[in-house]
Parts: C-alpha cells; structure tokens; sequence
C-alpha cells in the first residue's frame, strides 16, 4: 500500500490504477497502443465526505470503477485517478 502525502477534500477518493494487462489468457503479448486502461484500482487517500454522506470506502479497498471515470493526476512521480466516490462501482 503507497503512503501519499495528499489528503482529497469532501466526497474525493485518489485510487492507484492496477497496471494493465501485458498478455491475454492464451499468452498473446499485447501492444502498448491495445492495451485498454484499468477499471480495477486501489483506494490510497479519501476525503472526509459530505456533511450527510459518510464516505464508504477505506483506504486500502480495491474498487471497480468506469473506464472514463476521475482525473488522472500525478504525485511524487506516481499516477493516480482522482474522482468522486459516485464514480466507484463497487468493492471487491
């Protein structure tokens, strides 16, 4: 679990994206220019919610989110997805 030095405000939650895929089940190696972004990532700081809605996820939690969803963001050299937790489907 990464340790960053970034706290989101209200409803926010910054996810470090799993890496995408380098082979397919069969062993076929996949290009840079094919490989899909991840829709699976790991919740590294969240915000403190709203005043009527505690925020559900905890740092540490894998989550499912859209393909589209958050912004991409960069800290410390590292890339992360920054996003409301509306955007995160669910936990796994």
């Amino acid at each position: 679990m990464s340790k960053v030095n970034f706290k989101p405000l209200a409803d926010r939650v910054l996810v470090e994206p799993a890496a995408a895929e380098e082979k397919t089940a069969s062993g076929i190696i996949i290009p840079d220019t094919a490989k899909e972004k991840p829709q699976r990532g790991e919740v590294v700081a969240i915000g403190t919610g709203k005043k009527d809605e505690p925020i559900n996820v905890k740092v540490g939690d894998q989550v499912l989110y859209g393909k589209y969803s958050g912004t991409e963001v960069s800290i410390d050299g590292k890339e992360y997805l920054i996003m409301k937790e509306a955007d995160i489907y669910g936990i796994v």
